[in-house]
């Protein structure tokens, strides 16, 4: 499951993309990373150079090329720190506190003209470089940079800014994280304090400006389904308080640090209590009216985004930002029915083959629900974690043969966080070797922690799943910040799934409950997808997908309709996941084809993960290169 700093990430990035449509925050790493559609135009052919002396024409490239890679880092790292200017919160959330006290006004059109005018200013920066004679790394930035910045450019044409607000991107949730201190934005320092206080100051402006968006949704038939708005409510009513001292605001008050000088502490007390009570609250209370009565009322009943003027092309835009994937909704979905029902027949043919009796269904609430499934203490949980590692471990050479520095330990979740956190997460490791990379294993609420979803959640969240990836990543310190800040959610998701996959190779899916458990995981997944593209493409009703889901997935129904409220708020969202699986497994079909007894699983998986995660369409066109560099082994692969 994500980390919860990347939740705020991601929700931030999906308030950015949903307001402003900001030019580059796809290269700047955001979850949801766009993808490119466009091709850059080959470049003229150079004039040759005058005669020279015999060794200068082979010096000569090499300079220029050198020249331009350089030229490039360094306007990648002015682009950064520009991009962090223009965008505080995505600074904040980087852990790059000089802007900690900036809130600028993200939905208003001067900002999203700023923010285009931002994109082609630094596209074509890069662009008059040009890629001719780039090699490994360099052209993978360039490539990457170019294509999501262009990406950024196309989305401009849907008006998304006109959505500001949902239950799963409610930017008054955003801002009551941040000023909780339970989020990004630090309250260590007097000057953290008064940075928030600062902050605060753009919260009024922010909530208008949000409210004339949507009336101008309104106006335009641009707005939220009516489903979705009234979950808004209660979230909001959870935030607004009668006074300071009962509002989440008031928590940095309550945590003020001992040793703040005693006037510092009663001016920054009072002058809290005059910016809740006074700034956001009223705020809270003007947005919460606004929808309660003059949005909701003129909220749609349709549920997919094809229910919008322009819809269809929006949610084709969409799909390829999500997923960098060049398959249209109606071959996406086609795709997930066969892979629904191609997984139904595995796990059909795993009963018959244990004499496993009844139905699927039958199996599956037993697996759920069976004591036999059940640890006997938490000590059980933690040591079948540190079983498999020491199984996987052994058997790990055989499909990779580089490994990140950073070791991986497995400890149980705090007891003060096992209410809130995951069953499984994984902590990435410090880069300065002060922290290994941590397994978190959930040990509260034992009954819910089934015996045969062990082995996935360690191959996906442990080895060779997420500490493999990230980790490998991490010690990539060259690399450009809007590179290395961040990841592609369709690629480190992707190989997440991926490395479940792997299970049987690695010797842990060892009986038929393992097995069927990834098998019905993989098929629920599918499932997702089928239903995210049939709301938004086939013109299934949200009742229609919550059905789909129950009875294809096994899903309870609270389930089913939260996922399905999920993907209408977040169109395409879902698919990020599965379709980066999808094409990590399509990859390595198509190198086994081309290489045949050549092929080396050890090879082509550390040839996926040596650069860090990018675009699923650049991590194409990379394996291509390296496909062909192995049909050649003269020539090195670029």
């Amino acid at each position: 499951m994500p980390h919860p700093a990347r939740a705020l990430a991601l929700a931030i990035a999906v308030l950015m993309a949903f307001s402003a449509a900001a030019p580059a925050e796809a290269a700047k790493k955001k979850a949801t990373r766009p993808a490119a559609t466009q091709s850059r135009p080959a470049a003229k052919p150079k004039a040759k150079p005058r005669a020279r002396p015999a060794a200068a024409p082979a010096r000569q490239p090499l300079v220029r090329q050198q020249t331009k890679a350089a030229q490039l880092d360094r306007i990648y790292d002015e682009y950064w720190d520009a991009s962090m200017r223009l965008n505080p919160l995505q600074a904040t959330f980087q852990g790059d506190s000089r802007h900690n006290d900036q809130l600028p006004n993200i939905l208003s059109a001067a900002y999203r003209q700023q923010s285009h005018d931002f994109t082609v200013e630094w596209l074509g920066k890069v662009e008059k470089i040009g890629p001719d004679g780039l090699t490994g790394q360099d052209l993978l930035s360039y490539e990457i940079f170019v294509r999501d910045a262009r990406m950024s450019l196309a989305a401009e044409q849907f008006p998304g800014w006109m959505l500001p607000v949902s239950q799963y991107y409610n930017l008054g949730s955003i801002m009551a994280i941040l000023g909780s201190g339970s989020g990004a934005q630090p309250f260590n320092t007097v000057q953290d304090y008064d940075g928030w206080s600062r902050r605060s100051l753009g919260i009024p402006a922010l909530f208008e400006q949000a409210i004339a968006n949507m009336r101008q949704g309104m106006a335009a038939g641009v707005v939220q389904p009516r489903d979705l708005m009234e979950k808004v409510l209660p979230q909001l009513d959870a935030v607004i308080k009668p006074t300071a001292e009962e509002s989440i605001f008031w928590a940095p008050i309550r945590n003020l640090p001992e040793d703040f000088p005693a006037a510092d502490k009663a001016r920054i007390t009072a002058e809290y209590k005059r910016m809740i009570e006074l700034r956001i609250m009223p705020s809270y209370r003007a947005l919460r009216g606004f929808i309660a009565t003059e949005y909701l009322p003129a909220a749609r009943s349709t549920d997919g985004l094809a229910g919008l003027p322009g819809g269809k092309a929006w949610y084709a835009q969409t799909i390829v930002q999500s997923t960098a994937s060049t398959l249209t909704p109606e071959q996406i979905h086609a795709l997930a029915e066969q892979r629904v029902a191609t997984l139904q027949a595995q796990i059909a043919a795993i009963m018959k083959e244990n004499k496993i009796r009844g139905s699927q269904q039958k199996l599956l609430r037993t697996m759920r629900t069976d004591r036999d499934f059940q640890y006997a203490n938490a000590d059980a949980l933690i040591n079948r974690y540190k079983q498999l590692q020491s199984q996987v471990n052994a058997r790990l050479p055989t499909l990779l043969g580089t490994l990140p520095k950073a070791p991986m330990e497995i400890r149980a979740v705090e007891p003060e966080r096992t209410a809130t956190a995951g069953a499984v997460s994984y902590q990435q490791p410090l880069p300065d070797g002060m922290r290994p990379g941590v397994l978190y294993i959930n040990t509260g609420d034992l009954p819910s922690r089934r015996r045969w979803s062990a082995p996935m959640q360690f191959l996906h969240e442990g080895i060779p799943g997420h500490h493999v990836q990230l980790g490998l990543q991490q010690e990539l310190d060259k690399l450009p910040r809007f590179r290395r800040l961040g990841g592609d959610i369709a690629f480190v998701e992707g190989w997440g799934l991926y490395a479940e996959s792997l299970g049987e190779q690695l010797g842990v899916y060892q009986d038929p409950y393992e097995r069927i458990g990834y098998l019905q995981a993989a098929l629920t997944r599918a499932a997702r997808m089928s239903a995210d593209t049939g709301v938004h493409a086939q013109g299934w009703s949200k009742r229609q997908a919550v059905d789909y889901l129950v009875k294809t997935a096994d899903m309870s129904a609270s389930d089913a309709t939260a996922e399905v409220e999920r993907f209408m708020a977040l169109p395409g969202q879902t698919l990020a996941n599965g379709l980066g699986e999808l094409k990590m497994m399509e990859l390595r079909d198509k190198a086994k084809a081309a290489l045949g007894p050549r092929f080396d699983a050890r090879r082509f998986h550390e040839e996926v993960l040596r650069d860090g995660s990018m675009p699923l369409d650049i991590l194409d066109a990379k394996i291509a290169r390296w496909i062909a560099s192995q049909n050649s082994p003269a020539t090195p692969a670029p």
